[in-house]
């Protein structure tokens, strides 16, 4: 194999792993960052939070790869995924189980230099992780799975942190999910088209006409789920300002959605980085 394909062998697996589009990467950060301020009253461990943020990357990276591998017949007909390397056959399905599981032997070495009961908890969070893309072939709500899979690091903060999961865990967890529900249904409209042709299940199909209506809902039950946390936690005055700017941003998304344009709504996915960082800003100042 000469330099130049294995040069390209690379950067198509890094695409694969979505490492050249690290919004999901703070999507998952943003509540884990959340819990961890909150479990240590503002006093993360460096080494807990250095562990959790590189599993943050792996894990997700994994779950990017074992979704476009159950998807490598499906992204071909999608617009928006036709170019991804196993769509395209640029990489071959064994490849990706291949960089699947070595992503996973990373994960299990990180999560191994944690207590047992965190160890144990993290199976949750594998199990979720690659069994969600399977979950648009059947569930009609596989968004909020996939909050599941993402918010699963946050019991697993507070475990790691203070050796179980206290009722606001498991809050800032439900918040996670239903979070979930606002910008991953956002994103599925972007092809609701495309899952239509191919029978795949989403939010966005399942909603139908009302899925402005359903994710303004959901924005206004994750707004009320962070009005409780604050109060449970008794967290200071600049975590109400970036509630109010959070606020705004979900504000900002109903204006974007508003024509159901692909390019908006995607904008409107991408704009919930923002949130998970003006909440985050209130956390950690507040």
């Amino acid at each position: 194999m000469s330099a130049r394909s294995l040069q390209r062998r690379f950067i198509d697996a890094a695409k694969l792993s979505r490492l050249d589009k690290p919004i999901g990467i703070g999507l998952l950060l943003w509540p884990l960052l959340w819990a961890l301020w909150i479990a240590t009253d503002g006093h993360p461990p460096l080494k807990l939070l250095l562990i959790f943020f590189a599993g943050t990357v792996v894990m997700r990276s994994a779950g990017c790869v074992i979704n476009d591998f159950a998807d490598r017949d499906i992204d071909p007909f999608v617009k928006r995924t036709h170019d991804r390397p196993l769509a395209a056959r640029r990489l071959s399905p064994q490849e990706a189980l291949g960089l699947f599981f070595a992503l996973l032997a990373v994960a299990l070495w990180l999560v191994l230099q944690l207590d047992w009961l965190t160890v144990v908890w993290s199976v949750g969070g594998a199990v979720l992780t690659a069994s969600y893309p399977f979950m648009k072939r059947f569930f009609p709500l596989p968004q909020l799975y996939l909050g599941a899979a993402f918010g699963w690091a946050i019991p697993m903060a507070f475990v790691a942190t203070t050796g179980g999961v206290p009722p606001l865990g498991w809050l800032v967890f439900a918040i996670t999910v239903l979070w979930a529900g606002v910008y991953d249904t956002v994103y599925a409209m972007v092809d609701r088209d495309d899952d239509l042709k191919l029978d795949v299940h989403s939010t966005a199909i399942l909603f139908g006409h009302h899925d402005r209506l359903i994710v303004g809902i959901l924005q206004a039950l994750v707004l009320g789920g962070l009005v409780a946390t604050g109060l449970i936690a008794a967290l200071g005055w600049p975590y109400w300002i970036g509630l109010t700017v959070g606020a705004t941003l979900f504000a900002y998304q109903q204006w974007l959605i508003r024509a159901r344009v692909r390019e908006d709504c995607f904008k409107a996915f991408l704009n919930n980085n923002w949130f998970g960082l003006v909440v985050f800003s209130g956390i950690a100042l507040g």
